[in-house]
């Protein structure tokens, strides 16, 4: 079975970092793609970060290139999310995804993902 267990969530302070962690497990990683979202509440899912696992490629949403950088640790199976400079909208839920790579078409769009794992919550105080 597929699994993705994310973590690294908590409290920090505008302009602090945080490094979240997606542990995946029963498929091959290779094939696929990880995606990092967040929710706020009242608000959409959006996309934040994605990593192929296929070419490395990465992808980043405009309110966070240049901030948040993606990776991934073959050895351990694992994508993470390093997040700096960061800000009070950055509070949210965040979830990682896989999706086959090939079969993605946007590498931000949540309803290409199929597996998810539980949320990490993330608090940026003022």
């Amino acid at each position: 079975d597929v699994q993705l267990q994310a973590s690294g969530g908590g409290l920090v302070q505008a302009g602090g970092s945080l490094r979240l962690s997606c542990a995946a497990s029963g498929f091959t990683f290779d094939d696929y793609a990880i995606g990092w979202f967040r929710q706020a509440p009242g608000k959409e899912r959006e996309g934040v970060s994605c990593i192929s696992l296929t070419d490395r490629g990465t992808y980043y949403a405009a309110s966070v290139k240049g901030r948040f950088t993606i990776s991934i640790d073959y050895a351990k199976s694992t994508v993470y999310l390093q997040m700096n400079s960061l800000k009070p909208e950055d509070t949210a839920v965040y979830y990682c995804a896989s999706a086959l790579w090939e079969e993605i078409n946007s590498e931000l769009n949540s309803y290409e993902y199929d597996y998810w794992g539980r949320g990490t919550q993330v608090t940026v105080s003022s």
